[in-house]
């Protein structure tokens, strides 16, 4: 029988004190997943993986050496742990390297209050297929649409567990289903494409993979007939669907390891207003069935709900241990690592203040502007927070969406965008960025 990923894992810290190591952690990763892929109708592609992986990281005084590999036999980790303590003794030192106090470690987590494992069967290869194909027909069945080019289904578990010489032990499993669609309209070089999908932790949340399918197809169609907007000073709304990624650059730009590099727009902006003084942003990795969630982080200290936005004011960095030591900070629990990486620092799951005013709303009292759907490429300066994006859409007029648009560009300056946005009230609140549609008045729009 083979060994559990919390007993490979201390296996391998055993095996990293006996090769001469002063400190150690590892992570053992156990992993399953299905995914299957339908064309026209017919299985395209069904893909299976099992296996684990394991990472080890070593410690001799301040320099620090990784190796991982994916072979769990007791000879391998043992030449693990000797080839990480050799190249250790290479590696530079690093003033900042080292595991958390014992006194910073988790303890007694609620595991289960965080529902990331499905107790019910994985989902046959048959029922993934039949879940792609329904989504695909729903697609093909929406009149417009020329062709479905992906329609697929998957289901993942993984298991974690991580050890270390400080005395930190612990692990956690999760499940995952998914089903996407893509479809495509139009024909030539009028051809568009949209799409939609769905990821949860429980089968039962997942929406049905025949409203998956309709719903790409109606994107795709809507997009028909798209040309480029006029050049100009507008209004953009972001759609629900990508808005959450002004909220991931306002994250980016708070990380801690941007900080301390000193390359970041907003790295002198603690305790200042960076949004709206209504708005704030909460991180919370204790919510239940959302796949951001985790007990604790990859240094072993416990999670916790924090407002690193608080009506409006920014109110802390995004910390792990070496971010944290080299600020003169103490870790905000936000440590996050591979199997072949260090820790460094992530944010979990994210809700950004939802507005009183409908997506609806906010498309009438713009007037006359981009509601933005999709987005592709960034340029954006993380020094200055310069920020422009390909963008496509609808173009409003009069409060209404009159015709799709592509091929243009969105420009401005993130400290400026963030500080006028304007929510509103249709984040998902499933997901691990609750995001709603953001408007932001005054944006550079590049088109004809």
């Amino acid at each position: 029988m083979s060994q559990t990923p919390e007993e490979l894992s201390h296996a391998l810290i055993d095996a990293a004190r006996k090769a001469g190591a002063e400190a150690a952690d590892a992570i053992v990763i156990r992993g399953t997943s299905v995914s299957v892929d339908v064309r026209n109708g017919a299985l395209e592609m069904a893909e299976r993986s099992e296996g684990s992986d394991l990472g080890l990281r070593v410690f001799l005084g301040q320099r620090q050496a990784i190796v991982s590999s994916s072979d769990a036999r007791p000879e391998t980790m043992q030449a693990m742990a000797e080839r990480a303590v050799a190249m250790a003794k290479e590696a530079p030192e690093d003033p900042y390297a080292g595991l958390a106090d014992p006194a910073q470690l988790a303890r007694d987590w609620n595991y289960d209050a965080l529902e990331l494992f499905d107790p019910t069967p994985e989902p046959t290869p048959e029922a993934l297929k039949q879940d792609a194909l329904a989504a695909e027909a729903a697609a093909a069945a929406v009149e417009g649409v020329s062709q479905v080019s992906d329609a697929g289904a998957g289901y993942g578990e993984h298991r974690v567990h991580m050890a270390a010489t400080n005395g930190f032990s612990g692990g956690y499993a999760r499940t995952g289903r998914s089903v996407s669609c893509v479809a495509i309209s139009g024909t030539g070089t009028g051809m568009e494409r949209d799409y939609d999908g769905d990821s949860r932790c429980f089968q039962s949340d997942l929406r049905g993979p025949t409203e998956i399918g309709r719903t790409a197809g109606e994107r795709a169609v809507q997009l028909v007939g798209a040309r480029k907007p006029e050049t100009g000073t507008y209004p953009v709304l972001f759609d629900e669907r990508i808005s959450s990624s002004l909220i991931g650059h306002l994250m980016a730009a708070s990380n801690g390891a941007a900080i301390a590099r000193g390359s970041s727009w907003l790295k002198d902006a603690m305790g200042q207003q960076v949004l709206p003084k209504h708005l704030s942003v909460v991180e919370d990795p204790h919510r239940a069935r959302v796949a951001g969630s985790r007990p604790f982080d990859a240094e072993g200290l416990p999670t916790q709900r924090r407002a690193i936005v608080e009506n409006g004011m920014l109110t802390g960095w995004t910390l792990d241990l070496s971010s944290a030591r080299k600020l003169g900070m103490v870790s905000t629990a936000n440590a996050a690592r591979g199997v072949s990486s260090p820790p460094s620092p992530s944010n979990w799951n994210l809700a950004l203040t939802q507005g009183e005013q409908s997506r609806e709303d906010l498309l009438r009292d713009m007037g006359t502007g981009l509601l933005v759907t999709s987005m592709i490429g960034s340029t954006i300066n993380p020094n200055t927070g310069d920020y422009s994006r390909g963008a496509s859409g609808f173009w409003v007029e009069n409060g209404e969406i009159t015709h799709p648009v592509n091929e243009c560009t969105i420009a401005g300056n993130l400290r400026d965008m963030l500080m006028r946005i304007i929510p509103a009230n249709d984040a998902r609140t499933y997901l691990s960025r609750v995001v709603p549609s953001l408007l932001i008045e005054g944006m550079t729009l590049a088109g004809n």
